[in-house]
């Protein structure tokens, strides 16, 4: 993914943060499915985890956006970028990321679905800018945000929304700059849905 971002690819780019997001959405299930604790009990998966997860969800998104000029330019893109990195360290160091029912509390630091975001939708860098600032204050709140894989409230209609998401951003990073209608109205009806959860799991309180 650096390497892409570097030779200023961003489709190959998004592709693989696409299959580390894929990755990251199984690998958890897998491990335990093979009893890796119990295989390997000298070696910390889930710190291994955070470390895979800071350089896919944080680190290449980050650089993918300064990259390709999604953030103000100059000294504003790299304090941009840097504040994306910070604000991710207190998500991943937090002992309270998730709450009792698998909701993240607190912007989970995924800057890698930012960042197609803010590509796909092309917006003005300050709008984006302006995001980026309300998203890592995000970080230091109760706000909850769907785990679509381990919130057990609606799993099978979450797990079907995301799929149908995912397919969604193949399809629309495969076929950019064309937009078309039907897809791109489907795609953000999924991000509606899943806006919608996390306010509602939000507002709803302990």
């Amino acid at each position: 993914g650096l390497l892409a971002a570097a030779a200023g690819d961003a489709k190959l780019c998004l592709m693989w943060l696409g299959i580390a997001l894929v990755g990251d959405g199984v690998d958890g299930t897998l491990a335990r499915r093979v009893s890796v604790k119990q295989v390997l009990p000298g070696i910390d998966g889930s710190a291994l985890d955070l470390v895979i997860d800071y350089l896919t969800y944080v680190v290449v998104p980050a650089v993918f956006m300064h990259r390709f000029g999604l953030l103000p330019e100059g000294l504003i893109s790299i304090a941009l970028a840097a504040w994306i990195l910070l604000t991710a360290l207190y998500c991943f160091a937090n002992v309270g990321m998730k709450s009792g029912d698998n909701y993240f509390v607190g912007f989970p630091a995924i800057w890698n679905v930012v960042a197609l975001y803010f590509w796909l939708l092309d917006l003005s860098p300050w709008f984006n800018a302006a995001v980026v600032v309300v998203l890592g204050l995000l970080t230091f709140t109760t706000v909850k945000f769907l785990h679509p894989f381990r919130v057990k409230a609606l799993m099978p209609l979450n797990i079907a929304v995301t799929t149908v998401w995912l397919l969604c951003c193949i399809a629309l990073v495969v076929i950019w700059p064309a937009r078309p209608g039907w897809l791109f109205g489907l795609w953000l009806a999924t991000s509606v849905y899943y806006a919608a959860v996390c306010a509602w799991r939000t507002l709803r309180g302990p």
